[in-house]
């Protein structure tokens, strides 16, 4: 038996990408094992989660993403730009599209420039609201721990953000799992370290969890990040906002719109 497989990144994120248009490929029950397995970067493919696209009832198309610990995402903004990607080069849809997600319905939008795939996504509404983050408590998130102010935002998936002077001092690996896991989280946080670079440009440094490790972008964190640093008004929208893989712009009023690459790496197949 051959299965089939795309490797795909957007800013250094990277995703195996498993084409279930026409049918399931890998069984429901397995989808998790599976992401374990073959998400490990020595003894497998390699990758922060795997891809799953099928058809929807709901939209155009249907994205599932599984990560290394075996959780299933709500969200990703890279993952959804190399899942458009796949999707227009194959034909599935046109220059704009709309993709079911655990987080709601996302609507995208895509084109070459100058050869470089782009895609611009509708993300989810920020949501400030210890209810919608989640987290405990009530009103905005609002903490101290382990010596930092930390913020939370729901932007899809929750993400907790803390600002420095310097985030290239920081120790992310030691710092953000004490975050990552806080009593305040039931569900858990992604957490970004952030770095306000102009009056419309800040860095970030991405801890995400179900990968357990920093990543070199994450999308979802991204517009996090811009999202309270505009809410504190630190900066001004647009964001540019400046990762370890590359650029994103974050817009945020009436809608919240993230914009940026993504990139097919190479296809190959699975031999059972």
């Amino acid at each position: 038996m051959e299965l089939e497989f795309w490797k795909l990144q957007g800013n250094g994120n990277d995703f195996i990408l498993v084409d279930e248009y026409k049918r399931p490929v890998i069984p429901d029950e397995m989808k998790p094992q599976f992401a374990s397995l073959y998400c490990d970067r020595r003894f497998g493919i390699g990758g922060d989660g795997v891809l799953y696209l099928s058809k929807s009832t709901k939209a155009d198309l249907k994205m599932g993403l599984f990560q290394p610990d075996e959780s299933e995402a709500e969200m990703c903004g890279n993952g959804i730009r190399c899942f458009a990607k796949y999707a227009f080069d194959t034909g599935y849809v046109g220059r704009t599209c709309s993709v079911e997600t655990p987080a709601g319905v996302i609507p995208v939008e895509m084109e070459y420039a100058d050869d470089t795939f782009m895609a611009t996504i509708d993300m989810p509404e920020p949501r400030f609201a210890r209810k919608d983050i989640p987290a405990s408590g009530e009103g905005e998130y609002k903490e101290k721990i382990s010596g930092f102010e930390v913020y939370a935002v729901n932007t899809g998936v929750p993400h907790a953000v803390i600002f420095a002077d310097d985030i290239d001092t920081l120790s992310l690996t030691e710092i953000a799992p004490q975050i990552r896991h806080h009593a305040s989280f039931p569900r858990g946080a992604n957490v970004n370290a952030v770095q306000i670079m102009g009056e419309n440009s800040i860095r970030i440094r991405t801890f995400e969890r179900g990968i357990e490790d920093e990543t070199l972008s994450c999308g979802t964190g991204a517009t996090a990040a811009a999202a309270i640093a505009v809410h504190l008004g630190f900066v001004k929208s647009p964001v540019t906002v400046g990762t370890k893989g590359g650029m994103l712009v974050i817009t945020l009023g009436d809608r919240t719109v993230m914009k940026g690459p993504a990139e097919t790496v190479f296809m190959g197949k699975i031999i059972f």
